[in-house]
């Protein structure tokens, strides 16, 4: 069985990160041969190209595949795209991320696929957008869906909200949670010397937070929140772990509210060294005003570390409200505030809804989880051609 995946760009990210594991893990199933196609990856958030050094056969750049809408750009992509996968042959096509999941579906009928997959990592359309944007985007996704085999979700509210817009069929949706290795998570201890490294007393409560600095990732409201909780817990600090371009712009924030020697920003951290920095949080905060499940909620449960989230998308389907953390209407700063204040004064609070997390991790997160059930998907859609 070939399989070609696609996907935009190979930045440091979760549906990346998933495309990645995915790639590598289905390599080792029996009768499997995969590719990766990947549009060039530039910015400030990182590159995971460098996890196929050692398999550079694995992976073909076209540098065409741009995240910009670019009409002369696409066109070529769209051509070169085809001209890949009359080469590779494959007998299913997996799409990731917007412009790729557009794309990479027309090139694969195009080329006569059998079976193409789009992956829905997030929603391409919602609130979010402009009215203009949100029927453009909405009328690509209708217009791909006609080409589409199948659709997997990371959280059940993908299917929910595309269903609602017109998306295809409830029987073409399959909810596969975003795996990782739990292991480094679980393992993850309150290392002493990177506090200090970062300039954090042994006794700081820290709240984390792991995502690109980029919009709708809730930096801002985070960052309000913390200046009120301040005052009423003065051992807080905010651990802000990832890069992006609003980097500027959140550190100049963070001067403004009076935060510059509270508030950390880590840069760029290598996905391999994630699980050091959530091993010195108390608890992790994630505002994003959008994403299908952040990855970021089931890793840092998995180190034991109860959560505050908004309710974004498939955000309840991990923050198990009372169980595994705490989730807020978003926007509801306030009561973000009143959360982590009272995570920071009851440990034995904390121990429990991180306990309960790490169990509900290891029971749905697991990375040969999430490879296992695309491999046997991949095999019930195969038969079925």
């Amino acid at each position: 069985m070939r399989v070609t995946h696609i996907i935009t760009r190979l930045v440091v990210g979760g549906a990346q990160e998933n495309t990645v594991a995915s790639v590598l893990g289905l390599r080792q199933k029996p009768g499997v041969e995969v590719h990766l196609i990947s549009g060039p990856t530039t910015g400030p958030e990182g590159s995971l190209e460098s996890e196929f050094a050692g398999t550079p056969e694995i992976l073909t750049r076209v540098p065409e595949l741009v995240r910009p809408i670019h009409p002369l750009k696409d066109w070529l992509a769209l051509r070169r795209l085809e001209k890949i996968l009359r080469e590779q042959k494959p007998d299913i096509v997996h799409t990731h991320s917007g412009k790729a999941g557009i794309l990479g579906r027309l090139a694969a009928r195009r080329a006569g696929v059998p079976v193409i997959i789009h992956h829905i990592h997030g929603p391409s359309f919602g609130p979010f957008q402009g009215v203009l944007a949100n029927w453009i985007f909405t009328a690509a996704e209708r217009y791909a869906a006609g080409v589409t085999t199948h659709f997997v979700c990371s959280a059940q509210a993908m299917t929910r909200l595309y269903l609602a817009a017109g998306i295809g069929r409830p029987e073409m949706y399959t909810r596969i949670f975003s795996g990782f290795p739990v292991e480094p998570f679980a393992n993850a201890a309150n290392d002493p010397a990177l506090r200090s490294q970062l300039g954090l007393a042994p006794d700081a409560f820290i709240i984390g937070k792991i995502a690109r600095l980029a919009p709708l990732k809730g930096h801002e409201d985070l960052l309000a929140a913390f200046q009120k909780l301040l005052p009423q817990f003065p051992r807080a600090r905010l651990l802000l772990v990832g890069d992006g371009r609003l980097r500027t712009q959140l550190e100049a924030r963070a001067r403004t509210l009076g935060l510059a020697d509270k508030a950390v920003f880590t840069g760029l951290v290598p996905p391999g060294e994630v699980p050091r920095y959530v091993g010195i949080m108390d608890c992790l905060a994630h505002l994003s005003a959008r994403e299908a499940l952040s990855r970021a909620l089931p890793q840092a449960l998995a180190a034991g570390k109860p959560v505050v989230s908004y309710d974004f998308d498939g955000a309840d389907e991990i923050c198990l409200d009372g169980e595994t953390g705490f989730l807020v209407r978003t926007g509801d700063i306030a009561t973000v505030t009143q959360r982590l204040l009272q995570l920071a004064g009851d440990a034995p609070l904390r121990e429990r809804l991180g306990r309960r997390g790490q169990q509900f991790v290891r029971e749905n997160f697991a990375v040969e989880q999430m490879v296992d059930n695309l491999y046997h998907l991949y095999l019930k859609l195969a038969a079925k051609k």
